[in-house]
């Protein structure tokens, strides 16, 4: 269908942070599948568990207990806190079962009553996925357009801004629900400040603080979670992307309180969290952890920052700002964004359009210092060549 439009290459093959193309020119990727690959393309210990779970069993349904997937929830139960995991296949999946569960927190203080507390407050340029749930909780008119009438329920606030928040969150509201840094939207991270009063506020109000941590999740940040160095508990949490370092798994989060409220028939998935997804994910974890890939991330991207800051100060023509954390950067640009992503492929360097005209750099959680250097070294060619 037409809803891509036409490849630049086509990808034939991956080795760490390369990606190569039927001609086998190599790419240094960081888009990582946009935010995925999350150890790099093909990493052996990850294509060792992938290969030796598919040999075993690969699927057989949340019919029958997999011990692969019980495993990875005790780990993100230990990560998260006291609570239980829900699994499925996809970001998108993860975000419409947070909405379902604050409409299920939403009854139980309406006292079963579905219509009176259900509403779900969101940030303006937030991206939720593209399901009717997720398109509902995202105001963007590139998501929406075509598809209304939207679902209902939701409203919209200021990223950053808790007076914004307040006047929203009343008492129709079950919960409020922010990515902890804004992706698809731009790269606007939430404020430390910022998530410690919304904290206080859904408490206050009984309303849940959901987090959408698929794309700034799983270590991404330099934290496993991104919201984690502003101290607050969220009360649930979405994941997928980088969890399976390359193979699709989602899931959700939810602190002990509300762990209970999807019950036997009230949510469900045919392949969420199967033998071979949840080989892949914890294999993922093991790299990470292993490789002590959290502390490598904090160490490099400072460095890292220092040099595309100073592209900004270099190049102030044409790079508005850098905003980010870790190993997720956005570069708000005054041109063309698309115009840049394209000639740093041409150059070799792979990277990913944002909202608000900016550029994504994503590598894997694996980045070398080198592979930091020669990213920034590309684009400093390319505003360069772009002339003032």
């Amino acid at each position: 269908m037409k809803n891509y439009g036409p490849p630049a290459f086509d990808a034939v093959r991956g080795e760490g942070l390369y990606l190569y193309d039927a001609s086998g020119k190599a790419y240094l990727d960081f888009g990582s599948g946009i935010a995925v690959t999350s150890v790099g393309h093909s990493h052996p210990k990850w294509v060792k568990a992938v290969q030796d779970q598919a040999a075993i069993l690969s699927h057989c349904s949340n019919l029958y207990g997999i011990p692969g997937q019980q495993k990875l929830a005790d780990r993100l139960v230990e990560k998260a806190g006291p609570g239980r995991v829900l699994f499925c296949n996809s970001g998108a999946e993860s975000n419409d079962a947070l909405i379902k569960l604050a409409r299920l927190h939403g009854r139980n203080l309406s006292g079963g009553q579905e219509a009176k507390r259900y509403t779900v407050v969101t940030a303006e340029d937030a991206f939720h996925g593209r399901t009717f749930g997720g398109m509902a909780a995202t105001p963007q008119e590139k998501i929406q357009g075509g598809y209304r009438p939207m679902l209902t329920g939701f409203k919209f606030g200021q990223l950053n801004n808790i007076e914004s928040f307040d006047k929203l969150v009343d008492d129709t509201v079950a919960a409020v629900f922010i990515e902890s840094i804004q992706g698809e939207g731009g790269i606007f991270p939430a404020e430390d400040s910022f998530l410690q009063e919304l904290r206080a506020l859904c408490t206050e109000r009984d309303a849940l603080l959901i987090l959408d941590e698929v794309q700034c999740g799983i270590g991404r940040s330099g934290h496993f979670f991104a919201f984690e160095k502003s101290g607050v508990k969220a009360d649930a949490i979405g994941m997928a992307k980088g969890l399976g370092g390359g193979f699709p798994i989602g899931a959700i989060w939810a602190a002990e309180p509300y762990a209970h409220l999807f019950q036997p028939g009230s949510h469900g998935t045919t392949f969420g969290g199967n033998p071979l997804a949840c080989a892949a994910a914890n294999a993922t974890l093991d790299i990470i952890e292993e490789d002590s890939l959290l502390e490598k991330i904090m160490a490099n991207s400072s460095i890292w920052h220092a040099a595309i800051q100073g592209l900004v100060e270099q190049y102030p023509q044409h790079i508005a700002g850098m905003r980010g954390a870790g190993y997720m950067v956005g570069l708000a640009l005054h041109t063309d964004s698309s115009v840049v992503a394209i000639a740093a492929r041409e150059k070799g360097l792979l990277i990913v359009p944002a909202g608000h005209n900016t550029i994504r750099l994503l590598p894997a959680l694996t980045a070398t210092p080198k592979e930091l250097a020669k990213s920034t070294r590309i684009l400093g060619e390319v505003f360069a060549e772009l002339g003032s």
